[in-house]
């Protein structure tokens, strides 16, 4: 993956309050699995590396239905990288998943 997509894709993850980042690591939580490994190619892609993926907890889809919530964690080797910028401006400090107030 070329890396303005990588970029591209990140930010979009920012915007929808996927992906957060806290300290040095970029968190980025999902319910679908192979968005976790897009994420680790958009790390790639960027210079960083995938750190761990863990299976944070069970959520509710509908009454029915549970579906696992995958966490992952990275870092990009830039301090001052831009999408650390771009999530100070857009982003949140708190992921879609999170339900502390």
């Amino acid at each position: 993956m070329l890396p303005p997509i990588a970029s591209k894709k990140m930010q979009a993850w920012i915007r929808s309050r996927h992906l957060i980042f806290s300290d040095k690591f970029v968190i980025f939580e999902t319910l679908d699995y192979p968005a976790v490994e897009r994420f680790e190619q958009c790390l790639n892609s960027l210079g960083g590396c995938l750190i761990s993926v863990e299976a944070v907890k069970r959520v509710w889809m509908g009454n029915h239905r549970q579906v696992i919530l995958y966490q992952a964690k990275g870092s990009l080797q830039k301090n001052n990288h831009e999408l650390h910028h771009y999530w100070f401006k857009y982003g949140s400090f708190k992921t879609r998943f999170d339900e502390s107030n």
